[in-house]
């Protein structure tokens, strides 16, 4: 999973990465409300950690300039307001939930699961076309027929699914896919790419999985 943490105090920040670095997740940070904005919108996030009070953007602007385009994915509040008036505010812009500072992070890491197996639960199923994944026991079919697939060719097809219908670079299906954070041949993609493809039997007339020349691919309906 995927945390973009918007926040401008370098010792709060850091704190955070580490903290949920060590239990697996992979972490983004922006320290300013402008450049979190723009980094929330390429879509490559499951959770945003927002600070309240940011220089260029606050956010309260980035919770509803985001849930234009993204209307699901969960945000939590990082505040050091503390009335009642103004906690339901932020729930009421779009925020999912809020937590005050200075807090505990183990509290934190609970509303965290709290959100993401919210979300689970409502994405069970996923589907592309024909294609139907089923997250909870790994299954995929085409038409209602099973295909087989290895744990990454499953990954891959999740990702890009969860992506429907935006384009997914290389770089981004590199760091989600196979969590590699450094310079890497993301060649290996396109092998995956080919075997998902024939494995589910795409062809140029049901092209659900498309290249995008130069930037990477796209899961499109037709």
């Amino acid at each position: 999973m995927r945390i973009l943490i918007i926040e401008d105090e370098p010792g709060i920040s850091g704190f955070l990465k580490q903290g949920l670095e060590e239990e697996a997740y992979a972490v983004d940070i922006a320290d300013n409300g402008k450049k979190g904005l723009e980094m929330a919108l390429e879509g490559y996030y499951d959770i945003l950690l927002v600070d309240w009070m940011l220089p260029g953007m606050s956010g309260i602007e980035i919770t509803r300039q985001f849930r234009k385009e993204y209307p699901s994915t969960p945000i939590l509040f990082l505040t050091a307001k503390d009335t009642s008036d103004e906690a339901i505010f932020a729930l009421q812009t779009g925020a999912n939930d809020y937590i005050r500072k200075p807090f505990n992070f183990e509290e934190l890491l609970a509303r965290i699961r709290v959100q993401f197996r919210s979300r689970s639960d409502d994405q069970l199923s996923l589907s592309l076309g024909p294609i139907n994944l089923f997250t909870e026991n790994h299954r995929v079919e085409i038409n209602g027929k099973e295909v087989v697939l290895t744990q990454k060719e499953f990954a891959l097809l999740e990702y890009l699914i969860r992506h429907k219908n935006k384009v997914c670079r290389r770089s981004r299906i590199i760091e989600s896919v196979w969590d590699i954070h450094f310079d890497y041949d993301t060649g290996v993609i396109d092998v995956f790419i080919n075997s998902l493809r024939k494995k589910l039997g795409l062809t140029k007339d049901n092209n659900y999985i498309q290249t995008i020349r130069g930037v990477g691919y796209m899961a499109r309906e037709e």
